[in-house]
């Protein structure tokens, strides 16, 4: 068993079933814009879930670079300035 799965059972979280998924997913593909561009109507679970995996993947990259940003920009002789503006 995995270990999403030991966790799952040890928080006492309930399974989701085929139904709850087939609700989800079409909320999913509202949510995706990549998606939501395309013209088709339907797509498969299968890509709506690929396609959501892909978009945090690119939110995560998106914060690590502003982060890495951040921090070479508070690293700069203008910190006090930056930092006075995120206070």
């Amino acid at each position: 068993m995995s270990s999403t799965r030991q966790r799952l059972r040890q928080s006492g979280a309930s399974r989701i079933n085929n139904d709850q998924i087939a609700d989800l997913v079409p909320k999913l593909q509202h949510l995706i814009t990549e998606i939501r561009s395309r013209r088709s109507n339907k797509a498969s679970a299968s890509k709506v879930l690929q396609e959501t995996c892909n978009y945090i993947r690119n939110l995560h990259q998106e914060v690590d670079d502003l982060s890495r940003r951040l921090s070479e920009l508070l690293q700069s002789t203008d910190a006090d300035i930056i930092r006075s503006l995120l206070m």
